[in-house]
């Protein structure tokens, strides 16, 4: 592969994980058990199964996808810039967000929760003004601000300005090692030695730190998504390591297959009440993995191509993460007074959503110049340049 080439399986990759996570959230308001900001009246216990099969893996496979791009991006750039770069990218769509964008969310969940007096002007003065809050309002009330979903720009940002500051190391002999010797693992290797350090701290982390997205108290998570953020990093422009996955694709999707239907029974039958708990633990740790090299192997193999929706969906993915929480939010407590029903009232939150963002994104945000950076967007859009099959290749990530 050529140093100026677009991968157009990770571009199509990444847009589609993100669709991916619209689903989850969707699904979120509706499975039974599960916190979340709402919650249906038409809970159901079985969506617990299919959330679990995604939940695994799926922001493991976002922040590695991340890597990917930060190692695109840092081919161009020294440490400073690449924390300059990301600084506009993602703190400004961050704060932007958490002022205008997820203020809904929270209004909505603590007059749910009846801590909330309804009015959305009154509430949106007092959380600019620092509340304060009764506690629990809503998700996020300890703080003066909240962010939500919003939470992965955080995170992405302080795992770029990390590894950007780890640089020289990563360039030095020794790192260029470490790195050769992961990029030039094959076979059962390429799914044991990554495993390993997921394995690590889903047993000793995992209990202690149970997940906050509070970025304080989060070392478990930490711990993973830094760890696939650097996986990606090296794993990006060495073609022979995509190769691998590409072969490995079938073994790796049996493999995660068999350790997830082990770790499904011990989460949700009687088996697991006698299990060891660090069984489960280490299922997960492995399933996570072979699930990742098994999406990335199929990703490889049949998108990696100049698909003709490529640049759009670039251009829209930051925009519609950022929006699409508080939009299903708002088409939940739109529609449920109209008491539509467990199969009518999904179906049309992911329709208002989608059609929400598209709107929203198409007509204002991507033609609006001062409108794009606040919503993780250069303030021109990309040009286009040929790549060597010539096709067309996107500029920056």
């Amino acid at each position: 592969m050529t140093t100026t080439e677009r991968r157009h399986d990770i571009d199509a990759l990444r847009a589609l994980a993100f669709a991916l996570l619209i689903l989850y959230h969707v699904g979120m308001y509706y499975v039974a058990g599960w916190p979340w900001h709402l919650k249906s009246p038409h809970a159901a216990e079985w969506l617990r199964w299919p959330m679990v099969v995604v939940n695994v893996w799926r922001m493991d496979l976002v922040f590695l996808i991340s890597g990917v791009a930060f190692g695109f991006l840092s081919r161009s750039r020294g440490p400073l810039s690449l924390i300059g770069h990301r600084s506009v990218r993602l703190l400004v769509p961050l704060v932007f967000g958490m002022a205008v964008v997820v203020p809904y969310q929270a209004y909505a969940q603590g007059v749910a929760n009846g801590l909330v007096a309804p009015g959305f002007a009154a509430f949106m003065l007092r959380y600019l003004s620092g509340g304060p809050w009764p506690r629990g309002a809503f998700d996020g009330s300890d703080f003066p601000m909240t962010w939500n979903h919003l939470w992965y720009l955080a995170y992405l940002f302080v795992y770029t300005a990390l590894l950007a500051l780890l640089l020289p190391l990563l360039r030095s002999r020794a790192g260029l090692a470490l790195r050769a010797a992961f990029v030039g693992l094959r076979g059962w290797r390429l799914i044991a030695a990554p495993t390993l350090p997921l394995l690590l701290f889903t047993l000793w982390l995992g209990p202690r730190f149970p997940a906050t997205h509070d970025m304080v108290h989060d070392w478990y998570l930490h711990a993973l998504y830094f760890t696939v953020f650097l996986y990606g990093y090296w794993m990006g422009v060495h073609e022979e390591i995509w190769r691998e996955l590409d072969r490995l694709r079938r073994p790796a999707l049996a493999l995660a297959a068999a350790c997830l239907g082990a770790y499904l029974a011990l989460r949700f039958t009687a088996i697991g009440a006698t299990a060891p708990a660090w069984v489960a633990r280490a299922l997960r740790a492995l399933y996570l993995w072979s699930a990742i090299m098994a999406v990335l192997g199929f990703a490889h193999r049949h998108l990696d191509r100049p698909w003709p929706w490529l640049r759009w969906a670039n251009d829209s993915v930051y925009p519609w993460h950022m929006l699409h929480q508080t939009l299903i939010i708002l088409a939940a407590v739109a529609l449920a007074p109209l008491r539509l029903g467990p199969w009518l009232e999904p179906a049309a939150i992911v329709a208002l959503t989608a059609a929400g963002c598209w709107v929203l994104t198409d007509a204002l945000i991507r033609r609006v110049r001062w409108l794009r950076p606040l919503f993780g967007l250069p303030r021109r859009a990309p040009p286009r340049r040929p790549s060597p099959n010539g096709s067309t290749a996107i500029v920056g990530i």
